[in-house]
């Protein structure tokens, strides 16, 4: 039964005291640690954290797998693609394991919830020292120090399988290393109770478990006196955010309030559901000026029938409503979407209402996939006659549909003047920098390196389905 479970200060003492034994018995050399990250945004903000602990261990972080003391694999179940790749690379780490004898590998995420999973490591990954799962990033100092144990008594070969079903955990006073000095994730919730027959999040990241809102606020103060000028709230589901706590506090409320703090940023967030996409949340977005003008809506799909095999828990009108209500309040709003094709039992019928939702909504631009069956959810288990090949065709009709609208809106902003902030640099010389707009939109620019982390006015000269190209001036 699903309980929450709010890590004590003195529980992240003792982890904290594993670093200490860790830093003392690495010290007389120099050691090094790269952790490798697949899947989403509050797979990246775990690897932030991953990145801390082991930075407080006395690691110094890589890129280089051949340096590597220390590899740990974040890992993703989302899609079969992802999972696939991982056990490739996984794989490949046996000849890092030649080279150096002592490395330490472990993997983590949500792969390693799933039994199949472990059981393939146990078997044919012999390389792998520690797996462990998303419930138990706070503690991997110890899980580190027991694997060095164990590798340290002769002749013990045995791997340390962490990862367990448990859900509920919420600690808060992680140390985090941040790859960005611009952008930020600041998770603020974890877990998702939408149970979407398709979806292995909620089996490998467990129930919904909010942060208190001061703890979240407290991270969004830090992160703008420090600077960062883009701050993305994470939640498999920012729409449900509050609920299980006393505070009184939905995200809408939480969204103005972090618009509240001083400092010059820009405030995002993902992923809403779109059953509980609010007039309360878009008057929120609308009023926090702080807020970007985009809204990521996943719709999977335009077919009621889909829509139901799905549990999504809304139909083709009721997510019209909301894009009709959110455009009301803002009529600049970037709207960008997920859509699934060939989900099991689609027909040609359900695939063309998908096709015309697209085109009635017209979307700035939209991540597309072709259903990857997931074991142990219930969609995995449904009828699905048609044809990977047939489910291609239906692929690339929506995505010849979708670059038409998101070229032509794209086309649209050649002439004006955005406001942008520069976030990066770029390996093409001739647009060396890279900026998004408030709706988030991509623009390569030229200009000083010195312009990243700013805001500037950019007039934008030219599009493509993907990006728009510009010229700018710093404010």
């Amino acid at each position: 039964m699903y309980k929450r479970q709010e890590i004590t200060a003195a529980q992240l003492d003792a982890q904290r005291a594993y670093c200490d034994m860790i830093r003392a018995a690495i010290a007389p050399r120099p050691h090094f640690a790269m952790v490798e990250t697949y899947g989403c945004q509050q797979n990246e903000s775990d690897s932030e954290i991953l990145r801390g602990w082991l930075m407080d261990c006395g690691y110094s972080l890589t890129d280089d797998a051949s340096r590597a003391d220390m590899i740990a694999i974040n890992t993703c179940a989302v899609r079969e693609h992802a999972e696939k790749r991982v056990f490739g690379n996984v794989g490949a780490l046996v000849h890092n394991r030649a080279k150096n004898p002592d490395l330490i590998v472990a993997v983590g995420g949500c792969m390693t919830q799933q039994e199949t999973v472990k059981e393939r490591i146990r078997e044919s990954f012999r390389m792998v020292d520690l797996v462990f799962g998303p419930h138990e990033v706070w503690q991997f100092p110890e899980l580190l120090w027991r694997t060095m144990e164990r590798r340290g008594r002769r002749g013990n070969r045995s791997r340390l399988i962490a990862a367990s079903p448990s859900d509920g955990v919420v600690a808060e006073g992680l140390p985090r290393q941040r790859d960005s000095g611009v952008k930020a994730w600041l998770s603020i919730m974890n877990g998702c109770d939408n149970f979407c027959t398709y979806c292995i999040v909620p089996h490998v990241r467990g129930r919904e478990r909010s942060r208190r809102p001061a703890d979240v606020l407290a991270e969004a103060a830090a992160l703008a006196a420090a600077g960062y000028r883009d701050i993305t709230l994470l939640g498999q589901n920012v729409n449900s955010y509050g609920k299980g706590l006393d505070d009184g506090v939905d995200f809408p409320d939480l969204l103005r309030a972090v618009n509240a703090i001083d400092g010059d940023f820009v405030i995002r967030f993902m992923t809403s559901h779109p059953k509980d996409a609010t007039e309360k949340l878009f008057r929120a977005m609308a009023e926090s000026e702080k807020c970007a003008r985009h809204l990521h809506l996943p719709a999977q799909s335009g077919s009621d029938r889909i829509l139901k095999l799905m549990n999504r828990h809304y139909d083709r009108k009721k997510y019209l409503e909301a894009v009709a209500l959110a455009r009301r309040y803002m009529p600049d709003l970037v709207l960008t979407t997920d859509i699934i094709v060939g989900f099991p039992g689609e027909t040609e019928a359900d695939f063309a209402e998908t096709l015309s939702l697209v085109e009635e909504v017209r979307y700035d631009a939209m991540f597309t996939f072709i259903y990857s069956p997931r074991t142990g959810t219930p969609a995995a288990a449904m009828p699905d006659p048609v044809s990977r090949a047939e489910k291609q065709v239906w692929f690339d009709r929506l995505l010849g549909t979708a670059n038409a609208i998101s070229a032509e809106k794209h086309a649209a902003y050649v002439g004006k003047t955005v406001r942008v902030l520069i976030d990066g640099e770029t390996n093409d010389p001739a647009r060396n920098l890279s900026a998004r707009t408030k709706g988030g939109r991509l623009v390569h620019l030229a200009g000083d390196p010195s312009l990243v982390g700013t805001f500037a006015d950019a007039k934008i000269t030219a599009s493509s389905t993907w990006a728009l190209f510009g010229e700018t001036a710093r404010q």
